[in-house]
């Protein structure tokens, strides 16, 4: 039986039609997140408050046992605890009106989507930068990914391992990088999860030295050698990622001429989730448009100092 031609089709009713704006958010945001995937992740979705209390318990040591007396019992000591405030609520907004929908490629689209997948992971890297340059006693202000030096230093490095004397600084050598390794071992940091993430001048330098990029000293064949791909590999037991999204640190004259890179056990820095990226779409017919909405609720937490090192080198 026909039903007539009153039949109400997808093109009449564009505004009323879902769309996956949100799995292609997500995805874009961990394509582009460096060092939200390497720190430690805590889970917070769903659930209320805005602070999470970490336990710091000391760890004990190991005692004598002599014959036919009692154990030794371990004082457990005052526990501080370590609070992460969950403070940090970043958007990124898109007011699209029909006309645009219409008639642009579908190709706008996903430039928007991945345009908000990487303006919030950028944002979240940047965020996990700052708390790793202010662990301990160091004071820097961020102004547009820009470290500005503001009253102390807490032992940041220079590439040759050196404590940076808030000038010039040296380039990424391999002295420097085992004592960015012993500073790790000399607070018993675990062997495992432990990473570097660097700028690009690094891996340039990185590149140029045989001892990381010849297969008898990196141990890679095939397609996970470093020449071919550009992943610089294992350092002494450490992977390293490369990212642009290292801030420039100020000198003690506030010349820029330095870029950040971190060393780094993944236990020593924290990322809370309370509200994972999410995307959103409204149609405003005030504006006969849609706005669509990506945004996150998260906070960042050093959750042991020592389990840091940062370091400095040449921005070229």
């Amino acid at each position: 039986m026909a039903l007539g031609t009153n039949h109400i089709i997808t093109t009449e009713v564009p505004n009323f039609i879902p769309e996956l704006w949100s799995d292609e958010v997500i995805a874009a945001y961990k394509s582009n997140l460096v060092l939200g995937g390497l720190v430690r992740k805590l889970n917070h979705r769903g659930k209320k408050g805005d602070t999470i209390r970490v336990p710091t318990p000391t760890r004990g040591a190991a005692s004598d046992k002599a014959a036919q007396t009692q154990v030794t019992l371990q004082e457990h000591g005052t526990d501080a605890g370590l609070i992460i405030s969950i403070d940090k609520h970043k958007e990124y907004s898109r007011l699209i009106e029909d006309i645009v929908s219409v008639q642009a490629l579908e190709s706008l689209r996903s430039f928007y989507t991945d345009d908000a997948g990487y303006a919030i992971a950028k944002q979240v890297d940047q965020d996990l930068w700052i708390e790793m340059f202010n662990t301990g006693s160091a004071s820097l202000v961020n102004t547009g990914n820009v470290l500005e030096t503001a009253s102390t230093f807490d032992e940041i490095r220079e590439g040759d391992g050196t404590i940076w004397d808030e000038t010039a600084s040296t380039d990424i050598s391999d002295a420097g990088i085992r004592t960015f390794v012993k500073l790790l071992d000399d607070v018993d940091a675990p062997m495992m999860g432990r990473v570097m993430a660097v700028p690009t001048i690094v891996k340039f330098d990185l590149l140029g030295l045989n001892r990381f990029t010849e297969q008898a000293f990196v141990g890679e064949v095939g397609a996970g050698n470093s020449i071919r791909n550009g992943y610089v590999g294992d350092v002494y037991g450490m992977d390293v990622y490369v990212t642009t999204n290292s801030p420039i640190v100020e000198d003690s004259s506030a010349n820029e001429d330095n870029i950040a890179g971190v060393c780094f056990q993944a236990d020593g820095m924290a990322l809370v989730e309370q509200l994972g990226v999410r995307s959103q779409t409204q149609y405003k017919q005030e504006y006969l448009a849609d706005l669509f909405t990506s945004d996150m609720l998260y906070g960042v937490k050093a959750l042991r100092d020592s389990s840091i090192v940062t370091f400095v080198v040449p921005t070229t």
